[in-house]
């Protein structure tokens, strides 16, 4: 009898199996939250489960931080202070620290052991958790976004999949909440799901968004191959009253802010180029939306 391999296999749509090959199990954990669990593949490093549904991997966990946070960072012409809700892995907070402009990024976190967990298992993705400009706070995002009002110049919303605690943060009422959050001139950037399989979720949210008072929503894109469909989305979303004159469309670059070349080669997948084209839609998804 041969060695027994060992795969991790998540169920994407009907008829659908992703599958990575593993080499061992490094942790497994079930909070008051959800079942948190580590593995070590063999091609794409660690990588982080929540609920048996893949976070992250060390191979390619950068294209997402950097695209969740960097489109809506150089947008705004003046952001000085965030709220990330969710992103308790910490690759979201990293992507931030990276600015000098930010004064205050407030992670808000539900489940202390996600933290606990990147910061044992992803050092590299959590090295910006002890920064001085962050506060982590283990509550309820939506809770603490309708108790923030004119407060923040961005706010990220790092989510899970619309399951479990995930749920509530692609609400309307959450949306409205986070609007009334925002100061002048303020931006909302959220993950979308995949628009290979979660398209009709897609259009849902811009919908909601649009309900809650935002009307400038913006779609755009970029290649994960370990999420559903390896084809992942992000929006950002203003209001056309909280837009500062000065300020370019959501899908252009913020000319106040071009000029940080050094931030900009530390990154390995963002850039100005990178940042135009994202919001190139494919006809399909232009149909739905």
């Amino acid at each position: 009898m041969g060695n027994m391999e060992l795969w991790y296999f998540e169920d994407h749509d009907k008829g659908i199996r992703f599958g990575i090959k593993c080499v061992k199990t490094l942790y497994s954990y079930q909070s008051e939250y959800q079942q948190i669990d580590v593995l070590e593949t063999v091609e794409f490093g660690r990588m982080l489960l929540l609920d048996g549904l893949v976070m992250l991997t060390q191979r390619d966990e950068f294209i997402y931080h950097e695209m969740i946070t960097h489109p809506a960072l150089f947008a705004h012409p003046a952001p000085e202070k965030v709220l990330v809700i969710g992103g308790g892995d910490g690759g979201t907070v990293r992507e931030l620290a990276r600015h000098n402009c930010l004064r205050e990024i407030v992670l808000c976190e539900i489940d202390r052991h996600v933290v606990d967990t990147s910061m044992r298992f992803f050092p590299e993705i959590a090295c910006s958790m002890d920064d001085s400009r962050v506060t982590i706070l283990y509550q309820d995002g939506a809770d603490f976004a309708r108790q923030q009002p004119s407060r923040f110049d961005l706010i990220i919303i790092d989510s899970t999949d619309p399951v479990g605690p995930g749920e509530v943060l692609f609400s309307q009422e959450f949306y409205t909440a986070c609007l009334s959050a925002l100061r002048p001139g303020g931006i909302l950037a959220a993950q979308t799901e995949s628009p290979v399989h979660h398209l009709e979720l897609m259009r849902d949210i811009k919908r909601r968004l649009e309900s809650a008072g935002f009307s400038k929503v913006r779609f755009y894109t970029a290649p994960i191959p370990t999420y559903p469909g390896g084809f992942w989305s992000w929006c950002l979303a203003s209001a056309d009253n909280l837009r500062q004159a000065e300020a370019d469309d959501l899908s252009g670059f913020s000319p106040a802010r071009t000029m940080d070349k050094e931030l900009l080669q530390e990154l390995r997948y963002y850039n100005r180029e990178i940042h135009e084209a994202a919001f190139c839609l494919p006809q399909f998804m232009k149909k739905i939306l």
